[in-house]
């Protein structure tokens, strides 16, 4: 159990919801309706400083009022992640750099299928995102090769985040290199990939053993809808990488 992670209920209906992330990330559940004797907002006032991390299952408005008057510093703040009651997204409300609650984000994203929300000016002047695929056990620096080739005088430093399907979700070398280059993976589920998959070329291999036409095309284009695919598939020893770039606000200025 990650004791560092606090996961706070609303509502009992969050039940199912909170035992999924409980499993897939630790963390200790609060169930604030089973001390009526105390107000929520109290509850969670006292239970603040408890945890570094929090997923908070509620409105955007409540976690607002709950965290009024708690936020003292963004270098000793818990990270504070708001994850609506559908599981759609989950946003990075509080700390985001400091207190990791952008990568706190993608990791309850990617747990339940949700929608990653970072708002930090950093994260969003980035506008590349690349989509990558790979074969099992590819090393991290051959991922590494592959991603620089494809950016050609692009620099990592621009990328975004990364994005792939679930079945690479746990592969070491795509975990290690955005972990070296301090890059959120984001996960998609195949299903939602299957529904929607386009690529450039379709690959006989791909399709045969991971039942898509493709993973890196429509990775990358499922992860930032509005953008350009730059760079289309581009396969080089075991790895297939695309990149997309969001320009639509630099067009438009």
């Amino acid at each position: 159990m990650n004791s560092e992670l606090g996961i706070w209920l609303v509502r009992s209906e969050n039940e199912a919801l909170a035992s999924v992330l409980q499993t897939q990330l630790g963390g200790t559940l609060y169930r604030p309706w089973l001390n009526i004797a105390l107000a929520q907002k109290d509850q969670f006032t006292t239970a603040y400083r408890l945890h570094r991390q929090w997923i908070m299952i509620a409105a955007s408005g409540i976690a607002v009022r709950f965290l009024g008057g708690l936020a003292q510093d963004k270098h000793s703040d818990p990270a504070v992640v708001v994850l609506d009651e559908a599981g759609r997204f989950a946003v990075s409300l509080l700390a985001g750099h400091e207190g990791g609650a952008n990568y706190l984000a993608y990791r309850v994203a990617n747990a339940i299928g949700a929608v990653p929300v970072i708002t930090t000016a950093t994260e969003a002047l980035k506008p590349l995102v690349v989509g990558i695929g790979c074969r099992k056990g590819v090393p991290v620096e051959r991922i590494a090769v592959a991603i620089q080739h494809a950016l050609g005088k692009r620099h990592i430093n621009e990328i975004r985040e990364i994005a792939t399907i679930d079945l690479k979700a746990n592969e070491p070398g795509l975990l290690e290199f955005c972990e070296q280059y301090s890059v959120p993976l984001r996960v998609l589920e195949h299903k939602t990939v299957a529904a929607r998959a386009w690529v450039t070329k379709k690959s006989d291999w791909v399709q045969k053993n991971v039942e898509l036409p493709g993973v890196c095309e429509p990775c990358a284009l499922m992860a930032n809808p509005r953008g350009a695919l730059i760079v289309p598939k581009l396969a080089l020893d075991g790895v297939a990488v695309a990149i997309v770039e969001d320009n639509h606000w630099i067009e438009k200025t």
